[in-house]
């Protein structure tokens, strides 16, 4: 948590986490700062193309806090994660964390 990814202050932002072959995920976390809204997508592609969304949800922000989410993903295969930051509560949102369970 002492490091991080910092948007560049317009919306919205993206990153993609990229596995070394199709994986199983049952859930993913991310811990995060001032984010209003998270798109997580996913491609079973060998190549980062072809997304489709899985989840989309408003966070809950508390002043001084790290945002600390959980999205259960029962029967989800992935090689490709795009986390796409729609919205923020203010200019500047910073990821911390991002966390995939699964085989």
């Amino acid at each position: 948590s002492k490091t991080f990814w910092m948007t560049t202050g317009m919306f919205p932002q993206e990153f993609i986490i990229g596995f070394p072959k199709c994986v199983k995920i049952s859930k993913v976390a991310i811990q995060c700062y001032l984010v209003r809204t998270l798109r997580i997508e996913r491609s079973v592609s060998k190549d980062p193309v072809g997304f489709e969304q899985c989840i989309e949800k408003d966070l809950q922000h508390i002043e001084g806090q790290l945002q600390m989410e959980e999205f259960p993903l029962p029967e989800f295969q992935a090689t490709y994660l795009r986390f796409i930051i729609k919205s923020a509560f203010d200019h500047f949102v910073s990821v911390h964390r991002v966390m995939a369970e699964g085989s």
